[in-house]
């Protein structure tokens, strides 16, 4: 708090002194038998308005460090939430650190019983994938083994939602992982190819019965990546592409290097994404008109997983679409140019 701020603050205390001053010359004023000079009444009143200003510039450098107190943990924002307030220097002060640290003692407790809870609801999903697992594996096993027996339809539909529910579960794995991120990765040198093709791979299926070209064009790039990571990132976008791409469609990925680093990308020509959806695509829980659609069961959290997950590992992910015409998904592998700047500098 200025000088000034804490003086209007005052301005009662002043102006009650104002009118004590003005009362005690009144009087002085009315004295028959001693009539006090003008100019003596004036020195007086002066001195007594110094004393006064000494007073309020001795009260305010007295308290001033609790104002300052005060002040850094408003410009701390959220991390004065564990600035506890100290040294007060008045009653009143002690009762205004007294609540205040009691409301902070509430905050943190509330705060770990809600990250407890976060915990557990993390750990309750975490077992409730893994266990639903095993019986989503049997089930896999006895569609394959009575695939031969059963039509061709009625195999395909069994087989797609299977994987339908097995990408479900997929997804609430990783989100359920997002926040413990840091502890479950490791960068290492990874042929793309070898990745895009292990995703084509599990969704051969799609690709066989709705007779999607798929097209692989670019040299085997190597990027410094999570292979887990990005295969479910990849794995996200191709389901996407095969989802909205209609029979007899085509996929192409193409793999280039350029200055700012290794881009990949996946264009399909399926229906396109409306201008006015583009720029949300990548929000949670968002799934847009054609997410809408009867024949699309679309939960809005594909393509944000995807995107969350590119930024933790330091990957730019973007999309361009046209309506009925396509869409394409470009991941950019930034070069890291750390060491080599540092290198030039110690040249120097």
């Amino acid at each position: 708090m200025s000088f000034f701020k804490y003086l209007r603050d005052q301005h009662l205390t002043i102006i009650f002194f104002a009118a004590c001053l003005a009362l005690t010359d009144f009087m002085l004023w009315l004295q028959p038998k001693e009539v006090m000079p003008w100019h003596d009444l004036l020195y007086l009143n002066l001195l007594l308005g110094l004393f006064f200003c000494g007073f309020l510039v001795a009260t305010y450098w007295h308290q001033r460090q609790w104002y300052l107190q005060i002040n850094s943990r408003c410009q701390a924002k959220a991390a004065g939430l564990n600035w506890r307030l100290e040294q007060p220097q008045t009653f009143a002060q002690q009762q205004v650190v007294t609540y205040v640290n009691q409301l902070l003692d509430y905050h943190q407790q509330s705060l770990a019983q809600l990250l407890r809870q976060n915990q557990d609801q993390k750990e309750f999903i975490a077992s409730w994938v893994h266990d639903i697992k095993v019986p989503l594996a049997a089930l896999q096993m006895l569609n394959e083994s009575y695939q031969d027996r059963l039509p061709e339809k009625i195999n395909f539909q069994m087989t797609d939602e299977l994987t339908r529910i097995d990408h479900y579960v997929e997804q609430v794995l990783y989100y359920s992982r997002l926040d413990a991120f840091s502890k479950d990765y490791l960068i290492q040198e990874h042929a793309l190819k070898t990745i895009i093709n292990q995703v084509v791979r599990d969704n051969a299926t799609y690709f066989l019965h709705k007779k999607i070209h798929f097209q692989l064009n670019g040299k085997n790039l190597t990027v410094l990546t999570d292979e887990k990571w990005l295969y479910f990132i990849l794995n996200q976008i191709i389901a996407n592409s095969l989802k909205y791409t209609a029979p007899n469609g085509h996929i192409t990925v193409n793999l280039s290097q350029t200055e700012q680093g290794v881009k990949l990308s996946i264009t399909d020509d399926g229906i396109g994404i409306a201008p006015q959806d583009l720029q949300r695509i990548f929000d949670k829980g968002f799934t847009g008109n054609n997410g809408r659609q009867k024949a699309v069961k679309a939960t809005g959290l594909g393509l944000y997983l995807a995107k969350q997950l590119s930024e933790k590992l330091g990957h730019q992910l973007t999309a361009q679409s046209t309506l009925a015409q396509g869409t394409t998904l470009t991941l950019l592998f930034p070069f890291l140019s750390y060491y080599n700047d540092e290198f030039n500098r110690l040249l120097r």
